[in-house]
């Protein structure tokens, strides 16, 4: 795996490039980036996990071992593989480019990482600098769940408090009852009679 070859030629669906300064903050802001851009193309969770593990890996020995003042990164999303390179700008004319052939070296771009999680991963000149380069296998998210849940708690679904709705211990004012059948004023007389008359002298 840590043999140089050349990438895979699958159909290339979907490209994005981006660049960053050589700073030490520059892994971070790539690993935020690639994992949102590999979400965004319904990449499965392990593989976006990975691949931000591999760019981090990729930009910070760019940064470290070379003499770039700027790093440029390039996802590949294929039909059944993910595509991460990283190109840098080579290193001081005085001093030999560290090969990446060897990911053992301690000292040279200590590349055990990407070795280890990679399918393939390999590395080309391309003008004075190196452009290093890995697959990982690309597999989607299933569909998530949309079902409404189960038990619902109430949250946006209890009806709003009204006058139908009241207390549970009863309503706030005595019920009003309708008059008997035998309405009229024989209803009313009916119920003046029990108030007892004072007699006129």
């Amino acid at each position: 795996m840590g043999e140089a070859a050349e990438p895979g030629e699958g159909t290339v669906k979907r490209r994005f490039r981006f660049e960053l300064a050589a700073h030490p903050a520059s892994p971070a802001q790539a690993r935020r980036l690639v994992r949102a851009r590999l979400t965004g193309w319904s990449v499965c969770a392990d593989t976006c996990d990975t691949a931000a593990l591999v760019i981090t890996e990729l930009v910070t020995n760019a940064i470290v071992h070379t003499a770039s003042s700027r790093v440029v990164c390039e996802l590949h999303d294929h039909d059944d593989t993910v595509r991460i390179a990283v190109h840098d700008e080579g290193c001081a004319p005085d001093e030999p480019h560290p090969s990446p052939q060897r990911p053992e070296e301690e000292h040279g771009r200590g590349l055990l990482l990407v070795d280890a999680l990679c399918q393939a991963w390999g590395a080309q000149e391309h003008g004075p600098g190196l452009l290093v380069w890995a697959e990982l296998p690309r597999r989607t998210d299933a569909a998530r769940e949309t079902a409404e849940p189960r038990n619902d708690l109430g949250w946006g679904s209890r009806p709003v408090p009204g006058p139908s709705h009241g207390p549970s211990h009863g309503p706030a004012h005595p019920p009003v009852h309708p008059p008997s059948s035998g309405s009229g004023a024989e209803g009313r007389s009916g119920a003046l009679g029990s108030v007892p008359r004072r007699r006129q002298p």
